[in-house]
């Protein structure tokens, strides 16, 4: 294999190392037996870079869902010297009583390739692995392409992280008519989308209430504290969250006429009802979230009502213009 492929024909080797022993292996083991690491000792490695060059294959594998165990000694379980890893086999298989088609199984393995590894959960992690792990058996054919989604918000990993071991989080949040953003400290219950935009739901100490959050709007570094939660109160806390906001769409609608043809009318008809000539009923969440859109599609769509959303997109492409012609002069 060419040398630029030996990091990764070593990790491979690791993971199958890993996985074939139910004890554990120790690193010295690892060391002088797995292919990759045993090489680079024949030629010469001092000890302290097998190790190092160890550690950090350990968790590159973690970094990629792997999910490596560590078994200290058990008189001493913080006693690391004498470790041992393995690769748990419970993580690579699939409750006997569960199967699936070949054509189920193609359209499983193009969902979880729709997902950049950053912006998947543990949970949905491990369920990959497993339908992975049951080898090449997919032999239905699957016509078109999966999209890759690649969430954009900066806050949505380290929430991600935070909901998944249910730690408590902080962060600076930045209302719609606000100057300064404020610190908000939340109890993450789930993450959830809505309308094509990422939310986070959970407990808000500060107000002693469920709320819900828009990604978009954390504009600073989400802080995860070392406090935690009881993982119980994330049960139905998705579908609670979801149900919220469908409720408040549900109470709040914009009428607008739509040019027909045009990307405004394909986008706001997959959510609004017919209500009047090239006109649309579309619920929202937020008028601000539904301005910023509206005005995005410039000629293409004009508000009818309410008056508080007509005036925040005459505000937005105002502010456009003066934009260009500042850039102009």
């Amino acid at each position: 294999m060419p040398a630029r492929n030996a990091p990764e024909e070593r990790l491979v080797n690791l993971v199958v190392a890993l996985m074939a022993t139910q004890q554990g292996l120790t690193k010295d083991a690892i060391l002088a037996s797995v292919a990759g690491y045993r090489e680079q000792a024949e030629a010469g490695a001092k000890k302290d870079a097998l190790e190092k060059m160890f550690e950090r294959d350990k968790e590159n594998l973690r970094g990629m869902g792997v999910p490596i165990e560590t078994i200290g000694d058990r008189a001493d379980p913080d006693d690391l010297r004498e470790a041992r890893y393995r690769v748990p086999s419970s993580e690579y298989e699939l409750p006997a009583d569960i199967s699936f088609t070949p054509a189920e199984l193609a359209l499983l393995t193009m969902a979880g390739g729709v997902w950049r590894d950053g912006s998947m959960s543990d949970e949905a992690r491990s369920g990959l692995r497993k339908i992975r792990a049951l080898g090449n058996v997919v032999d239905e054919p699957i016509l078109g392409f999966s999209p890759r989604i690649n969430v954009r918000e900066p806050a949505f990993a380290p929430l991600r992280h935070a909901v998944d071991r249910s730690q408590v989080v902080s962060f600076p949040y930045l209302k719609p008519g606000d100057t300064a953003p404020r610190t908000r400290h939340l109890h993450p219950f789930a993450l959830v989308e809505y309308e094509a935009r990422w939310h986070v739901f959970g407990f808000d100490t500060d107000v002693d209430a469920e709320r819900t959050f828009l990604l978009s709007r954390i504009v600073g570094p989400v802080e995860i504290s070392r406090r935690t939660f009881d993982s119980e109160r994330r049960i139905g806390a998705g579908d609670r969250a979801l149900a919220g906001l469908a409720e408040v769409a549900a109470r709040n609608s914009a009428l607008v006429e739509v040019v027909p043809g045009t990307e405004a009318a394909l986008r706001l008809a997959r959510r609004g009802t017919p209500a009047a000539p090239q006109g649309l009923r579309v619920p929202f969440v937020d008028v601000h979230v539904l301005a910023d859109e509206l005005a995005s599609y410039g000629p293409e769509v004009r508000v009818v009502e309410p008056a508080q959303l007509r005036d925040e997109v005459i505000a937005r492409l105002e502010a456009t213009l003066a934009l260009h012609r500042e850039t102009a002069s």
